[in-house]
């Protein structure tokens, strides 16, 4: 069941999007509109005084790599870090993820984290994995840091607001040579030498307006700070007309074109692959919880599946038990052959007392490089090529 806030945030997309009607949706836009235009401002006051020096930034003595955007969700984020992560691994760096873990809830203990000399480290991040073990389940880590704790062997995810802290521990603590800051273009307290800004070829600059009114959380000329650019989500397609509207805003930052592909069905609760062409002619109902379900949907007609139910979620939406059961039961009475939901959203789904009659899947999705596969290389020499950290070397410019 959905509480107030999540009807209240749906509600609020909807009249973001243009999709809510009536007055009451009109004279919010209004407001929103206001709101908008004073966000604006201070967005532009925090980047000049960041930029100016007036307010400082930590350096932790090693590379920081942020993987961002300029958009509120839905441009495919978790697969780019993911490979990234899995990239420099194999080429020898020794790499942390350093994430926020939005919506992930509070521990009921501490974690035990004890130094190279016996003693508890005070003050610790939350270790969802330290690249060996995985410490934490998705709702302390937060779906997508479990996910990618999951996914990726030999390299660290950590949790806290402030990645400082998390930075501090992966260098002192883990041996850390390489800092990847998940969703970190906004994040300027900690100096990035590199930013892969991430732009979705779907909606690149979101609704156009700024948040609150639309989805932009900077305006489009924030763009000059990538050092790469990597759209998503291409489906295959040229970008000759994004990329030239790119350059307005960065003319130098190298550009790489990708597409978020599908690779195989899982299924959730007894971990059984299939291949995708298991999708074709079948009745399947979609269950997602996340800011673009469309998208996923729609990526399951191109696979050749009729889905006749679309259950969607407010992002990140924690299920309930009863609600699922309650949705398992509507799929067997519509006689569908298979429900299919997102990696994201699969770490959520708790396992019923009972398996349900309409088997559940998720679907697995990897970036693949359509244009520029040499540009994404070199981006991986250059961090390789950078020296490893100096330990206790935190100073703030």
């Amino acid at each position: 069941m959905k509480s107030r806030a999540e009807e209240f945030e749906e509600w609020g997309t909807a009249v973001i999007f243009g999709t809510a009607k009536g007055f009451r949706a009109s004279v919010m836009r209004m407001i929103l509109r206001v709101a908008s235009w004073l966000f604006r401002m201070v967005i532009l006051l925090r980047l000049k005084l960041f930029h100016s020096g007036v307010s400082k930034q930590a350096r932790l003595g090693t590379l920081v790599v942020s993987v961002g955007n300029i958009t509120v969700g839905g441009t495919g984020k978790t697969p780019v870090v993911e490979l990234l992560a899995r990239t420099l691994t194999q080429r020898g760096r020794k790499v942390a993820i350093l994430t926020r873990g939005y919506k992930s809830a509070d521990l009921e203990e501490p974690q035990i984290w004890l130094d190279e000399n016996g003693k508890q480290v005070e003050n610790l991040p939350k270790i969802s994995s330290d690249g060996t073990t995985r410490y934490l389940g998705p709702l302390h880590s937060g779906d997508e840091p479990f996910m990618l704790a999951k996914n990726l062997d030999g390299v660290a995810v950590l949790v806290d607001k402030n990645r400082i802290k998390s930075g501090i521990f992966a260098i002192e603590h883990l041996g850390c040579d390489t800092l990847v800051l998940d969703d970190g273009m906004q994040y300027l307290k900690l100096a990035h030498e590199l930013d892969i800004v991430l732009v979705d070829c779907g909606a690149p600059f979101g609704t156009g307006a700024m948040l609150p009114r639309g989805t932009l959380r900077e305006p489009k000329s924030s763009l000059a700070r990538a050092s790469y650019i990597v759209l998503t989500k291409c489906a295959g397609k040229p970008q000759n007309e994004l990329i030239e509207k790119i350059r307005k805003y960065n003319p130098v930052a190298e550009i790489v074109v990708t597409n978020h592909g599908p690779k195989y069905l899982e299924n959730v609760f007894t971990g059984e692959r299939l291949p995708l062409d298991a999708l074709q002619g079948k009745y399947v109902a979609a269950l997602s919880g996340i800011a673009r379900p469309e998208s996923f949907e729609d990526s399951l007609r191109r696979l050749g599946a009729k889905v006749e139910i679309c259950k969607r979620y407010p992002d990140h939406h924690w299920f309930d038990q009863s609600e699922l059961l309650e949705f398992y039961d509507r799929c067997a009475d519509r006689a569908m052959q298979m429900i299919v939901t997102t990696e994201k959203d699969a770490v959520r789904l708790d396992p019923p007392a009972e398996t349900p009659e309409v088997p559940v899947y998720f679907l697995r999705i990897e970036v693949e490089i359509h244009q520029g596969r040499e540009v994404w290389e070199r981006c991986i020499d250059r961090i390789c090529g950078i020296s490893s950290p100096r330990k206790n070397d935190v100073w703030l410019e």
